[in-house]
């Protein structure tokens, strides 16, 4: 195992959409691996890093709360953007008010975890790095020690950003509400681990300077259990199914 880190997330809104009931969004009751993994990227991120998550504690009760929010169907084209940007006639703008659509969601609310995990090299452009792993850990800790980050973390989508991250060297079990630890060990079913998709991270063309990745992909699933707030993410991982 690499370099490890222990941070604390707190956030007012949280949806870890359930891939069956993503029209009108439900989230999972416990945040997916592969959600936290994209809101550490946000921390930090290089072709040569890659986040695994090993525990996951659930600090808060889990609390639902029905809301409505509009949704735009489309984005706006990074290769318009470009286009302008060399002085194209082409524009880049989406009309919200022609594209939207309102949608319920079921999102958790007042949410509070703890989540420790570690990196791995990729071994992709830090070919003649010396010392690589030591720099990445350093950055790491930097960036977390100071708030930095290259865009706002959220908890499952960018509509729900964390209200803080906090980096410790262990976890207060004690802080785990009394609501969690009656629900003792608690079977979570079949959920989504991370999505994977099938360059690996790297351009299907060869050219990191402009690099095109391939949009195939698919999910990861596994069945974890949340024994007094504690998902042993490192144990469940094991038994991952495609």
């Amino acid at each position: 195992m690499s370099y490890g880190f222990k941070v604390l997330v707190e956030g007012d809104y949280a949806c870890f959409t359930r891939p069956e009931l993503k029209v009108e969004r439900v989230s999972y009751d416990v945040p997916t691996p592969g959600a936290l993994e994209g809101m550490l990227k946000s921390v930090y991120w290089k072709p040569a890093v890659r986040y695994v998550i090993d525990k996951i504690i659930v600090f808060h009760p889990i609390d639902f709360i029905n809301i409505r929010r509009n949704e735009v169907k489309e984005k706006v084209k990074f290769k318009a953007v470009k286009n302008q940007m060399k002085g194209k006639a082409e524009s880049p703008c989406i009309y919200t008010s022609k594209i939207r659509s309102q949608r319920a969601s079921m999102v958790l609310k007042n949410v509070k975890y703890g989540i420790e995990f570690h990196f791995e090299l990729t071994g992709l452009k830090n070919e003649e790095e010396q010392d690589a792993e030591k720099k990445h850990y350093n950055i790491i800790k930097r960036r977390l020690e100071k708030g930095q980050c290259f865009r706002t973390p959220c908890l499952g989508c960018s509509e729900f950003p964390i209200k803080s991250i906090s980096l410790l060297e262990k976890f207060n079990e004690n802080m785990i509400s009394e609501e969690i630890i009656a629900m003792g060990d608690v079977d979570l079913g079949f959920m989504s681990y991370k999505v994977q998709f099938e360059d690996g991270g790297k351009p299907i063309n060869g050219d990191w300077d402009n690099p095109k990745f391939s949009d195939k992909a698919s999910t990861l699933y596994y069945r974890p259990h949340m024994v007094n707030g504690v998902i042993d993410v490192e144990k469940y991982r094991e038994g991952l199914k495609c």
